[in-house]
C-alpha cells in the first residue's frame, strides 16, 4: 500500500489538519489518478466512508462499471496514499483504515439538501451529469438520501424564453473541456465591425449572462471577453497554458460588467408610474431603475430609468401607454411621440 498521505504520524483520521492534507491528497490524485473520472472518484470515496466496507463487486454495481474497473480504481486510491486496504475472506472487502474520513463528506442533512438543490437542475444537461448525480445520491448516508433526492427534483431551469426553443450550444462543452484541461483554443470571431478573423486564446472560464454565453480568456493583448454566438469553428489545440494563480473568475466578470457599463453612455428619464408597475419596470430596466421618492396621494411613484439611447428608453416605456408619464428628458418624450405617430400611421383608420 502507498504512503499514508493525509494521515498523521500515528493513526489519526484524515479529518485532522483537513485543509493542508486534502490539498496534498488532491495534488497526489492529479498525478496518479489522471485517467480516473472525477465523478467516479468522488462517489468511490463517499461509498467507502458511508458504507464502511465494500467489495469490488458492490462498488462496480454502485458506480455502473465493471468489477475489474472498480478493483483498479480501489487499487489506484491505495497507491495514491488514501488509507484504504483490502481484507480477504468471508465478509471481506475494501475499507478506510481506522474509520478515516475525507473532507468530501461529513455533510449535514441541510448541507446535502442545499448541494442537491443546485445539482438537480444541472443534471438536465446530459446523461453524464445525470449519471454522476445518481452515483452521488446512492453514496450519501441513507438517513438523508431521500431528502437530497427530493431536493434534486425540486427545481427545473428552463433557459428558453416564451415561444422559443432552447438554443443548442455544442461549443460550450468543447470550450469547457479546454478550460478544465488548460488547453489553448482557436476560433473564428466576428468583431463589432463585422470583420471575422481567426483568434487564439487561453480559456480561463465561461459565463452565462441572461442566456448569452461568454468566454473569458487570456490573449497576447491581455484579458479579453468573447461572445460565443459570434464564434465559429472553435478548436482545442494540444498546447497547454498556465492559468493565472490568483485568477478569481467571478471578480474578473464583475470587472468586465463594470467596464461595459462605464463605456456605454446612458440616457435617463424620470417616470411617474402607478405603484403596481414598479416591479415590472424594475424587471425591464434592471439596475437602471430606481425609485426617486415616496408614492403620491394617488399611489403613483417617481422612478429614474435609463438605457443607452432615448429611443431604447421610449421603446421600453411605450407598451404601458397612458399608464405612465415621462416628466423630463425631452429626447425621450419626443421618441415616444414619434412612436405613437408611427403606430397611428401604420394602424390608423384607412
Amino acid at each position: 500500500m502507498g504512503p499514508s498521505v493525509g494521515r498523521s504520524a500515528g493513526c489519526g483520521p484524515l479529518e485532522d489538519d483537513t485543509a493542508g492534507r486534502s490539498a496534498h491528497l488532491l495534488s497526489t490524485f492529479r498525478g496518479i489518478l489522471g485517467g480516473m473520472r472525477a465523478d467516479r472518484l468522488v462517489a468511490l470515496l463517499l461509498l467507502l466512508q458511508t458504507r464502511g466496507r465494500v467489495t469490488a463487486a458492490q462498488a462496480a454495481g454502485e458506480l455502473e462499471v465493471s468489477v475489474a474497473t472498480a478493483r483498479r480504481d480501489l487499487e489506484a486510491l491505495s497507491a495514491a496514499g488514501v488509507p484504504v486496504y483490502p481484507q480477504a475472506g468471508r465478509g471481506g472487502g475494501w475499507q478506510l483504515v481506522g474509520g478515516a474520513r475525507t473532507d468530501l463528506t461529513g455533510l449535514s442533512a441541510p448541507e446535502a439538501r442545499a448541494l442537491f438543490l443546485l445539482l438537480g437542475p444541472a443534471a438536465s444537461a446530459g446523461p453524464d451529469a445525470r449519471g454522476a448525480l445518481r452515483k452521488l445520491l446512492r453514496a450519501l448516508p441513507g438517513t438523508f438520501r431521500a431528502e437530497a433526492a427530493a431536493a434534486a427534483e425540486a427545481v427545473v431551469v428552463d433557459p428558453a424564453g416564451w415561444g422559443e426553443r432552447e438554443r443548442e450550444r455544442p461549443e460550450v462543452a468543447l470550450l469547457l473541456d479546454a478550460v478544465v484541461a488548460r488547453r489553448v483554443v482557436e476560433f473564428d470571431y466576428a468583431g463589432r465591425g463585422g470583420v471575422t478573423g481567426r483568434r487564439r486564446a487561453e480559456p480561463w472560464g465561461l459565463v452565462d449572462k441572461d442566456g448569452t454565453w461568454y468566454l473569458v480568456a487570456g490573449t497576447a493583448a491581455g484579458r479579453r471577453t468573447f461572445r460565443l454566438d459570434r464564434m465559429g469553428a472553435p478548436a482545442v489545440t494540444g498546447e497547454v497554458f498556465e492559468r493565472p494563480a490568483d485568477l478569481d473568475l467571478p471578480g474578473v466578470w464583475d470587472e468586465v460588467v463594470g467596464e461595459m457599463e462605464r463605456s456605454r453612455s446612458l440616457v435617463a428619464a424620470t417616470v411617474l408610474a402607478p405603484g403596481r408597475l414598479v416591479p415590472v419596470l424594475r424587471d425591464r430596466f434592471g439596475r437602471h431603475c430606481a425609485v426617486a421618492g415616496d408614492p403620491d396621494a394617488d399611489g403613483r411613484v417617481r422612478l429614474r430609468v435609463a438605457a443607452h439611447t432615448a429611443r431604447s428608453v421610449a421603446e421600453q416605456l411605450a407598451g404601458f401607454g397612458g399608464a405612465l408619464e415621462v416628466l423630463d428628458a425631452p429626447a425621450v418624450r419626443a421618441e415616444l411621440a414619434a412612436l405613437g405617430a408611427e403606430l397611428v400611421a401604420r394602424h390608423g383608420s384607412r
